[in-house]
């Protein structure tokens, strides 16, 4: 294997990754579900005892920010757009694992490769 190319390779690997992720618009973590609630009056469609019609939908962002768990509702209208930034979240963190996985790759080749080896030149024998 030419360590060389190989390390080249890798460089020009991250280079489009990088110049990827400079092209990245808004984003954000988490994921948006669709929600129907059941707010329980006794006299509502929510609790029809044989047709039950629960109130909603209502959209949910939820996602983990520094170790916390975050739960938000999302109007309507801005469901498509939340939608869209969480997408561009998640190619963001496909190309950041890539760009790890090429580092690490390229750390093995530079730190962790053997060195070629070279037959060991006669040794003369000292007599005692």
């Amino acid at each position: 294997m030419n360590t060389n190319t190989s390390v080249g390779r890798l460089e020009r690997e991250i280079a489009a990754i990088k110049q990827n992720l400079l092209e990245l618009g808004p984003m954000h973590p988490g994921n948006v579900s669709q929600q129907f609630q059941v707010c329980g009056r006794p006299a509502c469609r929510c609790v029809h005892p044989t047709k039950p019609e629960r109130h909603g939908p209502y959209y949910k962002l939820a996602y983990v920010y520094r170790g916390k768990p975050v739960c938000r509702f999302v109007r309507a209208a801005c469901v498509e757009d939340m939608k869209d930034r969480v997408a561009v979240y998640k190619h963001f963190r496909s190309l950041m694992d890539k760009w790890i996985k090429l580092s690490i790759q390229r750390g093995v080749i530079e730190f962790f490769t053997p060195a070629t080896k070279t037959k060991p030149k006669d040794l003369k024998v000292r007599s005692a």
